[in-house]
């Protein structure tokens, strides 16, 4: 085979800049797609929701995979914008998925644990257990791996949907707290810094946090398995799971970082209501993913060490 090349799209954003990263670390030729942020020559301005604009960068770029990274994948975003968000989570991933299965591209879909509901007791999820998501963000994910296994039905395995969890890792600017639900996490131990301050924090769903630069690992590894497994005629699962094994609640989340900064957590509430029934976005107690397919194909699946990684992180950042 000539020069790897992968197309990543979201390569701008927060786990596309680690996907980005962990391809060229493995020596492929990578191509990295944005939108609003994508400056050339390092990014590609595509607009996923220009089917001709999109058939042409593939057309041009001719790579043999596509990491689809690109989402609207906050709940509360898509609660508010939800017809924006059905557009890039759903309709420009069917269009994508057509277009790769038809140029004979390897298309990998990155998705989410929330399209299991997480009821207490119900973790952890196989990639075959029953999905219903609890929000409308997990729902449009859901949908989108729908339309990538529809469109690649024929031949299974040139579109895969990789589901991953709450994810943390480096930001850009790297005060950018907010690119991530667990980074956004140091913002609100300073907060809790501030006099008087009483900052309510979820102390009731178990979350899984994972770095980018693993799911970035894990990504490269998918996909030089699958061309070459594929290449042979052999049919590969569509769906996989990956997730770290460090198991946190927001609140204690807040508590290891707090550590690291040398600070106290006085100013921090740990709320163990869980839901609150009147909420416009439902959040799952657990969902846990089982990454038994991935050990199957022979990938690695550790993950660095939570804390070690946040003490390197926030070095600079000590009190």
């Amino acid at each position: 085979m000539s020069e790897k090349k992968v197309l990543i799209t979201g390569g701008t954003g927060f786990l596309g800049r680690a996907v980005m990263q962990a391809f060229s670390r493995a020596g492929w030729h990578v191509v990295g797609t944005g939108f609003s942020r994508a400056e050339p020559p390092k990014y590609r301005k595509l607009d996923l929701l220009d089917k001709e604009a999109v058939e042409s960068c593939l057309n041009e770029v001719r790579p043999q995979v596509v990491v689809h990274c690109a989402a609207d994948r906050s709940p509360d975003s898509v609660s508010r914008n939800p017809d924006a968000a059905r557009a890039l989570n759903v309709t420009s991933t069917a269009h994508l998925s057509t277009l790769t299965f038809s140029l004979e591209i390897l298309l990998l879909y990155i998705s989410t644990d929330d399209v299991f509901p997480g009821s207490p007791g119900a973790a952890p999820y196989s990639a075959s257990s029953s999905t219903s998501p609890p929000n409308l963000y997990g729902q449009t994910k859901l949908d989108g791996e729908r339309a990538v296994l529809a469109a690649t039905s024929e031949h299974s395995g040139w579109g895969v949907a990789l589901r991953v969890p709450v994810l943390y890792g480096h930001s850009e600017p790297r005060e950018n707290w907010g690119e991530s639900a667990v980074n956004t996490l140091v913002s609100a131990v300073w907060k809790a810094q501030e006099e008087g301050a009483k900052v309510a924090m979820d102390d009731w769903a178990v979350r899984y946090p994972t770095c980018t630069e693993d799911v970035g690992r894990v990504c490269e590894k998918i996909s030089t398995v699958y061309l070459e497994r594929l290449g042979k005629g052999e049919k590969l699962p569509a769906i996989l799971q990956f997730s770290s094994e460090d198991r946190y609640t927001k609140y204690e989340i807040c508590q290891v970082l707090a550590e690291i900064l040398g600070l106290p957590l006085d100013g921090m509430v740990a709320n163990k209501e869980g839901n609150d029934p009147k909420s416009e976005v439902q959040r799952p107690y657990d969902t846990h993913l089982s990454t038994k397919e991935l050990m199957e194909l022979g990938i690695q699946v550790g993950t660095c060490d939570f804390v070690g990684w946040w003490r390197r992180e926030l070095k600079a950042f000590r009190h």
